[in-house]
């Protein structure tokens, strides 16, 4: 199963942006896609897909209460299906209590064993797609958390074990992507049993212009791999894809939306190319005799 979580210490890169039209470049592959929304905050990856409908009902099964081992039904109520090939488990307001929610269970469970028992906190999203079969039923899963480190960040890599790091080429950019290599190894610290691939980092928001050129080396410079594509400032499209709820594919192609300008035709092929990258790394080597 291709599996990965896109996330960036700096807010405001684009990690959403990513998310919805990597899904649907996956999903143009025939590949059938399962996105995740662990962001708490109103408007990302839930929004984009037009899921929010429960988001505000404190009495609806979500995805916080099947970590804390208090579901009230089954994980696959929770999914809804946004675009041909795309699933999608919408964000709930219960994720802005999700560090209390699960130090609450992981109190609770530890009180009925002996005190060497501990309830692996950063394990629990990990274990309920497992127990839903969720590798054997989707080819692609993509979780989309919120930037602050914690047990959003710590469930979405433990569940994945590989990130994709969207950078801006600028200060606010450069800034999170020079201290990225020690973070990623503090998680796995925090993580204990998995190693975090990092798949690659897309430069994001590109525009030819010095300032970015300069940050562009600085970026060259880390000790991380870079995806084959960057992907340039596209603020029309991907506003209209924004307002419409839908991914930029789904706008090229559906007539209720703008026609694209040729050199918008450019990101959606680029797109098309980073989520190839991404598949071809999940490939299993070839066995020679």
């Amino acid at each position: 199963m291709i599996s990965y979580t896109i996330w960036s210490e700096a807010g405001g890169v684009g990690k959403t942006t990513l998310s919805v039209n990597l899904a649907a470049a996956h999903a143009r592959r025939g590949e059938r896609v399962l996105a995740i929304d662990m962001d708490p905050q109103n408007g990302g990856l839930t929004h984009h897909f037009g899921g929010e409908v429960y988001r505000e009902d404190p009495e609806v099964d979500n995805l916080v209460r099947h970590m804390v081992e208090r579901p009230k039904g089954d994980f696959t109520d929770l999914v809804v299906e946004v675009e041909e090939n795309i699933d999608l488990v919408p964000g709930h307001n219960m994720l802005e209590s999700l560090e209390r929610n699960l130090t609450r269970a992981a109190q609770l469970e530890e009180d009925m064993h002996d005190e060497n028992y501990r309830w692996p906190k950063e394990k629990q999203l990990r274990r309920v797609l497992s127990d839903a079969d969720i590798p054997a039923t989707y080819d692609v899963l993509i979780i989309d958390p919120p930037a602050t480190v914690g047990q959003h960040i710590y469930n979405s890599i433990y569940a994945t074990s590989n990130l994709l790091i969207p950078a801006e080429l600028s200060a606010k950019g450069a800034q999170s992507v020079e201290g990225l290599r020690d973070v990623v190894t503090n998680i796995e610290e925090t993580l204990g049993d998995i190693e975090v691939g990092v798949l690659g980092v897309v430069p994001n928001k590109v525009a030819n212009t010095n300032v970015q050129r300069e940050y562009r080396k600085l970026l060259n410079e880390q000790d991380l791999p870079i995806a084959p594509v960057s992907i340039r400032e596209r603020g029309s499209m991907l506003g209209d894809a924004w307002d419409g709820q839908v991914s930029i594919f789904e706008l090229a192609t559906n007539d209720d939306h703008r026609d694209l300008r040729d050199y918008e035709q450019e990101t959606l092929e680029k797109f098309d190319r980073l989520a190839a990258f991404i598949s071809k790394q999940f490939e299993s080597p070839e066995v020679t005799a």
